[in-house]
């Protein structure tokens, strides 16, 4: 039954766009999820460089069998560390947008379903953090708080929190009047017995777009982070630090130092957008149909 289930999703086949853009951009989440979790085995038993050691390499070396994407200025691989910094940036990414989802989604339904005062200053304070550019209230942070894994996490999520809270409070304050609500109140029902048991379910729904298309957009901020020197330690791969490191060689046709990090940091934007797209067409019910 279950090698039938395998195949009979393996044989489908999406007739919209949006579809189409969704699997896509599923597959190439996956695969950078198992990018995720090979280097660090496959460094560990020696199948990839070490991506912090290189003064055995030579410098700038081009793309040889040796070093397939070639080596930086301190003779490290660049194919260990751009692999390696997939990982880097989903751990940081994930824990970021965790933390704001766990945040947010209560304090949004909190929000929108008592109102007055409690309603009034939770709106006040995430609309004045939402007002803020996402990268110069990320910066900020980032330098008040340092180098480091989980202070990069915790500067991304205070970015993301009020977009949660924003959407779930928006939708609590629409559902909360429906009658399957007074219901529940006639019947002696606690606020958080309805919030937990009636709401959630209904408020949750749009809350994987809004997840997919903000992790789209804090691997792009890691990335100014680390660009600006403000991300992570010197010591983890990071794909910003690295194309600011490559910025002095590029002009001189050292293009590999460059190119990969790029690459791997453009193709998992867009794999997380067309995954977004496509869980926010079947969400709302309005594919395009080609």
């Amino acid at each position: 039954m279950l090698f039938q289930r395998l195949q009979l999703a393996w044989s489908w086949r999406p007739r919209s766009l949006s579809a189409r853009l969704a699997r896509v951009g599923l597959w190439l989440v996956i695969i950078y999820c198992l990018v995720a979790l090979l280097t660090g085995p496959l460094i560990h038993f020696g199948f990839l460089s070490n991506p912090n050691v290189g003064l055995d390499n030579p410098i700038y070396a081009q793309p040889s069998w040796s070093h397939l994407c070639g080596t930086d200025r301190l003779g490290r691989d660049v194919c260990s560390r751009t692999l390696a910094g997939a990982g880097v940036a989903l751990q940081v990414v994930l824990s970021a947008l965790l933390v704001a989802l766990i945040i947010g989604v209560p304090l949004g339904m909190l929000s929108g379903y008592l109102g007055g005062y409690v309603d009034r200053l939770l709106v006040l304070l995430m609309d004045t953090l939402y007002t803020l550019p996402v990268l110069l209230l990320s910066v900020v942070l980032a330098f008040l708080l340092g180098k480091g894994l989980p202070n990069a996490a915790a500067a991304l999520c205070v970015v993301y929190v009020p977009q949660y809270f924003r959407v779930v409070r928006n939708q609590t304050a629409s559902v909360k009047a429906e009658l399957f609500v007074d219901a529940a109140k006639s019947l002696g029902a606690g606020p958080l017995w309805i919030m937990r048991h009636y709401l959630l379910r209904n408020v949750i729904t749009s809350v994987p777009v809004v997840l997919t298309l903000n992790a789209a957009d804090a691997v792009l901020v890691l990335g100014g982070l680390g660009f600006l020197g403000l991300g992570l330690p010197d010591n983890i791969p990071e794909w910003g630090a690295d194309l600011q490191q490559a910025l002095t060689a590029l002009p001189t046709g050292i293009w590999w130092t460059a190119l990969y990090p790029g690459l791997a940091m453009f193709v998992l934007v867009l794999g997380l957008s067309f995954l977004g797209e496509g869980i926010d067409a079947w969400v709302s019910g309005s594919e395009s149909k080609i």
